[in-house]
């Protein structure tokens, strides 16, 4: 199980929602566990429950699919560069 996951808010989590049952392209901007900045295209797909967190996928063209823990997303953009998503600040 994850212990170190933050949910995100739920009018945040329904934007990725919406996004994955229009199956939309976009850029994801997130960061890797180990504080790395990490980029991915595709479509999302899904947004699934694994060992405690919640992650986004993503499908590219090829089918390949990449999941992403939802704390760990920055932006999420159209492919023309319009912010479809941004992380909320926490203070």
């Amino acid at each position: 199980m994850t212990t170190d996951y933050h949910p995100i808010g739920c009018d945040q989590h329904s934007v990725l929602e919406l996004l994955a049952l229009r199956q939309v392209p976009v850029e994801v901007q997130a960061i890797t566990d180990d504080g790395a900045p990490s980029t991915c295209s595709g479509r999302v797909s899904d947004l699934l429950t694994r060992g405690g967190a919640e992650y986004l996928v993503v499908r590219d063209a090829g089918g390949q699919t990449t999941s992403i823990r939802l704390d760990r997303l920055v932006t999420i953009s159209r492919r023309d560069g319009d912010v479809l998503w941004r992380r909320e600040s926490v203070v």
